[in-house]
């Protein structure tokens, strides 16, 4: 597992990555590379109090926030994951964990995290009419780096109004 995962049961919200970035299996932080969004933006559409360092991970339980990725045992970008880290196996395994915690909401912090696991490629950003149990599913804009072109912090201050709605 290249980085552990950040569950409780019971959680807000578990944001869900395809796979750790380089830049996070080396500093061993979720979301660690120093241009991505990640943090910022979930202070910026308030999901935190206050910014978090990539270090701070662990104590995302604390504001009701988990943390985990599609691919546990791979890192890098997208087009560098070997062939099936994103197949049924990693999608069952992402089940099990959700069913087993039980958050309110997971959100995929990219299109392809989430088209790969609801097995679409038509999914669009915002809440999604599949559910797991009773988990809803939201595709959020990514934060990385390389996916600046279609970064938008609106669905991301969709997502903290819907858990405001308790």
């Amino acid at each position: 597992m290249i980085l552990p995962d950040v569950l409780a049961p019971g959680l807000d919200i578990v944001f869900c990555g395809t796979a750790a970035g380089t830049e996070s299996a080396r500093q061993q932080a979720y979301y660690a590379h120093p241009q991505n969004r990640f943090w910022r933006t979930l202070h910026e559409a308030g999901l935190t109090p206050r910014l978090l360092a990539p270090a701070e991970f662990p104590l995302m339980p604390g504001f009701g926030l988990g943390l985990t990725d599609l691919a546990k045992f791979a890192s890098g970008m997208d087009r560098q994951l070997p062939a099936g880290a994103l197949g049924e196996a990693a999608r069952a395994a992402l089940r099990e964990k959700i069913a087993a915690n039980a958050p309110r909401v997971l959100a995929f912090t990219s299109l392809t995290a989430g088209r790969r696991f609801l097995a679409r490629a038509e999914a669009r950003f915002g809440p999604q009419a599949e559910r797991l149990g009773d988990t809803a599913i939201w595709l959020l804009p990514s934060p990385s780096p390389t996916a600046g072109w279609n970064f938008d912090l609106a669905p991301w201050r969709a997502l903290a109004a819907f858990r405001e709605q308790r």
